[in-house]
C-alpha cells in the first residue's frame, strides 16, 4: 500500500474515532432523558385521569346539593343565608377552570354545606322528613367517595411530583416544561366525611 493510502487511512481514522465517541456519548446522554420524559408523560396524564375520578365525585356533590337545599328550604319554611352561599359556591364551582381553582371551589362548597348539614341537625323535623333523611345518606355516601378518590390522587401527585424532582427526570421536566403538580389540600377536615345525625335530639323549632 503507498504511503499516500496509508496516511488517508490514518486520517479518517483520526476523525472517526472522536466521533464515535461524541455519539456514544450523546447516546448516554438522550437515551435517558428520553426515558424521563416518557415516564414524565405517563405519570402526568395518571395525574389528570385521577383529577378526572375526583371530579365525577364532585359533581355528584354538586348536583345533591340542590335537591337537599330545596328540601330543607321548603321544610322550614324561610330564606336562609345558607342558601345563597350555597348557590354561589355552585355557580363558582361550575365555571372555574383548571384543578386550582375547582379544588378552591369545592372548598367554598363544602363550608356551605358544613353549615347545612347544622342547620339539618338543629330541626328534628327536618331529621324526620324522608325525603331529606335519603339525599343525607346519598350524600354522605358521596363524601366517602369523594375522601378516598382525594387520595388517590394525592398518591398519583406525589408519584408525579418524584419523579420531576429527582435524577434523570429532573433534567427532562426542566427542558420539556413539566412542573410540579399541587396535591388536593382542601380544608381541614374536609378528608373526614360528614357525620349525619339523623336521630332525633332535643333542639329549637323553627318560628
Amino acid at each position: 500500500m503507498s504511503d499516500g493510502l496509508l496516511t488517508g487511512a490514518r486520517r479518517r481514522r483520526g476523525w472517526l474515532l472522536p466521533l464515535i465517541v461524541l455519539i456514544g456519548i450523546g447516546l448516554v446522554v438522550v437515551l435517558p432523558v428520553v426515558g424521563s420524559y416518557n415516564g414524565l408523560v405517563d405519570k402526568d396524564q395518571a395525574v389528570d385521569t385521577q383529577f378526572a375520578n375526583v371530579q365525577v365525585q364532585l359533581q355528584r356533590r354538586v348536583d345533591l346539593i340542590p335537591n337537599l337545599s330545596s328540601s330543607v328550604k321548603a321544610a322550614l319554611g324561610q330564606e336562609r343565608a345558607v342558601f345563597g352561599e350555597i348557590a354561589q359556591a355552585r355557580t363558582q364551582y361550575g365555571s372555574a377552570k383548571g384543578i386550582d381553582q375547582k379544588v378552591a371551589a369545592s372548598n367554598q362548597l363544602e363550608g356551605a354545606l358544613s353549615r347545612l348539614l347544622v342547620i339539618v341537625e338543629q330541626y328534628p323535623q327536618l331529621q324526620s322528613n324522608e325525603r331529606i333523611r335519603d339525599l343525607m345518606v346519598q350524600l354522605e355516601g358521596t363524601e366517602n367517595r369523594i375522601a378516598q378518590e382525594r387520595r388517590d390522587y394525592n398518591d398519583v401527585v406525589n408519584t408525579y411530583n418524584r419523579a420531576v424532582r429527582r435524577f434523570p427526570g429532573s433534567i427532562a421536566a426542566g427542558i420539556f416544561g413539566f412542573d410540579k403538580r399541587l396535591p388536593f389540600a382542601a380544608t381541614p377536615g374536609s378528608d373526614v366525611p360528614p357525620s349525619v345525625n339523623l336521630e332525633p335530639s332535643a333542639a329549637p323549632t323553627p318560628g
